[in-house]
């Protein structure tokens, strides 16, 4: 939706927002809020409706000008009380009409229209989101609620057959890529191609090439409109190859899925294709660029490797095969076994392995095709590549690039013991050795990998228990900020607090009889708490490791994440996990090391933990919803 004025236009129509409140008015009039402050106010007035992004829709049921509160009834938070500035800053009027907004009182019109009318239901909530929104968010606003969680895939698989055939919106076959409301007279052709002229840069073409190739019926009388594109996709992908080498690509292979769809479209002879994109560009951009793109899409360029490098091609596609990502390496590897290419790969990865030059992708699919293509390749030297690339990228600055690796051996059940069967007792020991001093894996994660060698070789058994009889203790992941404090109170007690201490001992000292000198006492003590405190705070900051937690992985809960979960009812709460003294429960910060952090480490979306109520003590059951890394 685009502002203009004192109204949000949409695809199809034009609404107004909400008059000033009186009561806003007087404030305005008396010069006391400037008028867009009043005119943003009055849309938080009793009896409006809003959006806010963890609760949902919302209607105003009552406010407190004075005191600077509103009270606003939310689907997934009744009769939330906010102050009037976070309302301002969180919330986003909606009209009464609006889709979300029926959902809250007029639910049964709704359920009633996705029966009799289900095309105007979808246009309704379609328009309600601006014009597009994707088959996720669409499923998410409908079902449960408006339609029945047990019938809702039979009714939206009727139904978007329906509206592509109604030519109403254009839709995708991912349900990941947005469904977007035609507007207008014009064909539905004429519609898409328009949006194809109208897109601004690259990526817009790119986005209107897909909605085009999902939607080809459209142009079945009308292929002269899709022929004047065809210049315009090359004279695009030609200048974007100099500075945006992947968007490039994507534009040429968006192109050839269009013309692959039609029967009537061929390519001329004379455009640009992958082959020349490729033939143009450095090795290390294209596996840069290359590696970004979907899975499909990548294989289209590897294809088009022997048409640009000939007799080469596969000297050329290996060159990249461990720089393009998981995505990249899969293909790659498919592409060479159907071509009857393997050997070469196979050469290419046993000279890496031994310069310990894989990267952490390769390396994944080495280890899951042990047992079919890479089984030539799958050796001990796997083993000490793994650990080697860990403790790497443990010690590297930055965010970190074997998370996936480091989880494939835990994932894996049977990787640890394929690879110690495959070693002599010597290799199995120096890697169990290597694997016990690794700083990457924490102390359970070593006994649950170590159990597995264990099984398979128990003759590294007795370094496990030479490994306990010389365990250390662990660093402490800690704030910067966190850590001044540790340091700033230990130097309070070194130069304050001890020789005051000191001159209170002698001072009590003076007044005799020390059986029965309570300030000579409470001196004593004091002395006996700051030496201990001054010992425990040495060891700490000895053993803290401070950290911006920048680069967390938020693939699973981890040390500088933010983790949201909700409960029974469906209310949100963001949690943060921090380092070991940043626990702060009033602002839901909570330390790694705490019972509620231990809970969340190394969770992901979807999963449930069991977390005590400090309030309460009563165990809650939570379901993670999404994680975020942390940004201070």
């Amino acid at each position: 939706m685009i502002l203009r004025g004192n109204a949000l236009r949409f695809p199809n129509r034009v609404i107004i927002f909400p008059a000033m409140h009186p009561d806003v008015a007087k404030l305005v009039e008396a010069g006391r809020i400037p008028k867009p402050l009043g005119e943003r106010l009055s849309q938080l007035a009793p009896g409006n409706f809003c959006i806010h992004k963890s609760f949902g829709a919302g209607k105003v049921v009552d406010w407190d000008l004075p005191g600077k509160k509103v009270v606003i009834d939310f689907v997934k938070s009744a009769d939330q009380a906010m102050e009037l500035q976070f309302a301002l800053q969180k919330t986003e009027w909606i009209p009464a009409d609006d889709f979300r907004a029926k959902k809250i009182e007029q639910i049964e019109e709704l359920r009633s229209l996705s029966k009799s009318d289900p095309l105007k239901l979808i246009v309704h909530l379609l328009e309600s989101h601006g014009g597009s929104m994707t088959g996720d968010a669409l499923e998410k606003e409908l079902c449960g609620t408006v339609i029945a969680e047990a019938s809702f895939k039979k009714w939206w698989d009727a139904n978007k057959k329906a509206l592509r055939e109604s030519r109403l919106a254009a839709v995708p076959q991912k349900r990941t890529d947005a469904i977007v409301l035609r507007t207008g007279d014009r064909s539905p052709a004429e519609a898409l191609v328009a949006d194809f002229e109208a897109a601004r840069d690259i990526k817009g073409m790119i986005r209107a090439l897909e909605a085009i190739a999902a939607d080809i019926s459209a142009f079945e009388n009308d292929t002269d409109a899709l022929k004047r594109l065809l210049s315009d996709i090359d004279e695009g992908a030609k200048k974007a190859a100099r500075v945006q080498l992947g968007q490039a690509l994507q534009l040429v292979a968006a192109r050839d899925e269009v013309i692959g769809s039609s029967k009537t479209l061929e390519l001329d002879p004379t455009a640009v294709r992958l082959s020349d994109l490729l033939l143009s560009a450095e090795p290390v951009k294209l596996a840069e660029e290359a590696g970004t793109l979907p899975s499909g899409r990548q294989r289209a360029v590897y294809e088009a490797f022997p048409d640009a490098f000939a007799d080469v091609w596969v000297a050329k596609i290996v060159r990249v095969f461990d720089r393009v990502g998981a995505r990249g390496v899969t293909e790659i590897a498919r592409i060479l076994l159907e071509r009857g290419e393997l050997p070469a790969l196979v050469n290419h990865l046993r000279s890496a392995i031994a310069r310990r030059d894989l990267g952490a992708d390769a390396l994944i699919w080495v280890c899951r095709e042990r047992k079919d293509a890479s089984s030539e390749v799958f050796s001990a030297d796997i083993g000490a590549a793994i650990l080697n690339l860990l403790e790497n990228d443990h010690l590297s600055d930055g965010p970190r690039k074997t998370s996936r690796l480091q989880s494939l051996l835990g994932d894996d059940k049977n990787l640890l013991t394929d690879l110690v069967g495959i070693m002599d007792i010597n290799e199995a020991r120096n890697f169990s050795r290597r694997l016990l001093d690794c700083p990457v894996f924490g102390e359970l994660e070593k006994k649950s990998l170590m159990a597995r060698i264990i099984k398979a070789r128990p003759e590294t058994a007795e370094l496990v228990s030479g490994a306990n009889a010389k365990r250390h203790e662990e660093p402490l992941l800690v704030s910067w900020e966190s850590l001044e404090r540790k340091k700033d109170e230990l130097d309070d007690i070194v130069r304050n607090k001890i020789p005051q201490n000191l001159s209170d001992v002698k001072i009590a000292r003076s007044y005799g009889d020390l059986r029965e000198n309570f300030e000579y006492k409470s001196a004593k003590d004091m002395e006996k708490y700051l030496a201990h405190r001054r010992n425990a705070l040495d060891k700490e900051i000895h053993r803290a490791r401070g950290t911006d937690f920048k680069g967390s992985d938020a693939s699973k809960v981890n040390i500088g994440t933010i983790v949201t979960l909700t409960d029974a009812s469906g209310t949100p709460v963001d949690m943060t996990v921090l380092g070991a003294w940043d626990s702060d429960p009033e602002k839901k910060l909570v330390s790694y090391l705490s019972e509620v952090g231990k809970a969340l480490v190394g969770c992901s979306p979807g999963d449930t933990v069991q977390i005590r109520d400090e309030v309460t003590e009563v165990f809650q059951t939570l379901t993670i919803q999404s994680i975020r890394p942390y940004n201070p």
